[in-house]
């Protein structure tokens, strides 16, 4: 739980340094956030970046659920508690777990999958739900 905080908390501070674009940045739904870290088998090639970025901003645009839409790359970690051992980050919120859920089987995630699944060798995926402040 600890980890999934800081890897949550790491994301948004990510999200602010690097500034994506109004069109692209929507409001965080806190109700429910899905963190997906990717791996990519060769995460130096120029060319497998090129290809997973396009499948996935293509995803992105067609996806009928996801609000929140943050891409980003690790930076080189300072300190021991930051993991940069990934090659991708994705964080989407959703407006309800019933929202994520449809997400999870819409036809541009599925051909995503299909699409760049291929490119990587793991990946890990956080999910949580809002607690009232």
């Amino acid at each position: 739980m600890k980890t999934t905080f800081f890897s949550l908390v790491f994301l948004l501070l990510t999200c602010s340094a690097f500034s994506q674009t109004d069109k692209h940045m929507k409001d965080l739904d806190p109700a429910f956030v899905h963190n997906v870290y990717f791996w990519l088998k060769n995460p130096d090639s120029e060319d497998d970046q090129k290809i997973f970025e396009k499948a996935l901003k293509k995803f992105l645009k067609k996806s009928k659920y996801a609000k929140t839409l943050y891409i980003g790359k690790a930076p080189k970690a300072t300190r021991d508690v930051v993991d940069d051992s990934f090659t991708y980050a994705l964080i989407v919120s959703f407006k309800s777990a019933k929202a994520q859920e449809k997400y999870q089987e819409e036809k541009p995630h599925l051909v995503f999958i299909e699409e760049a699944s291929e490119l990587w060798n793991k990946v890990i995926v956080y999910d949580s739900q809002g607690i009232k402040l």
